[in-house]
């Protein structure tokens, strides 16, 4: 089974994504994160939390969060060598230029505009790249 680590402040965004993943009969198993603290934290196994292992196979991003923002984590994610190759999907409310160019430099696998729906979101390619990384 796929897991998916969700990094999402929004509860109602949490749910919309795996009522989507529902949908479509993604099989997975869903981490989920508040902030890029927390989300480490689940990387890492340090301030008590249990590592998740194997690794996410994706991870979905939120760029603005408390305590520690998307760009911040896919940062420090990208700096560690274990974590590089995880593919990361940008999802956000954000449609500017520089939060996207800022991010692509980092080395995402997409950027989707919420609200997260593989049918009817504005950036259909990244949704369907996603979609398609989870049925692998």
């Amino acid at each position: 089974m796929r897991s998916v680590l969700l990094v999402e402040d929004d509860i109602f965004d949490t749910m919309t994504a795996e009522k989507s993943f529902a949908k479509f009969n993604v099989p997975h198993r869903l981490y989920t994160a508040f902030n890029g603290e927390e989300a480490l934290d689940l990387l890492l196994g340090r301030n008590g939390v249990e590592a998740i292992r194997p690794l996410p196979e994706v991870i979905l991003l939120d760029l603005n969060m408390p305590r520690m923002n998307g760009e911040e984590f896919l940062t420090e994610l990208r700096a560690n060598a274990e974590f590089q190759a995880i593919p990361v999907f940008i999802t956000t409310t954000s449609d500017m230029e520089t939060d996207r160019s800022a991010v692509e430099a980092l080395g995402i696998s997409g950027y989707i505009v919420k609200p997260l729906d593989f049918e009817t979101s504005s950036d259909l390619a990244d949704s369907l790249s996603l979609l398609e990384q989870l049925l692998k």
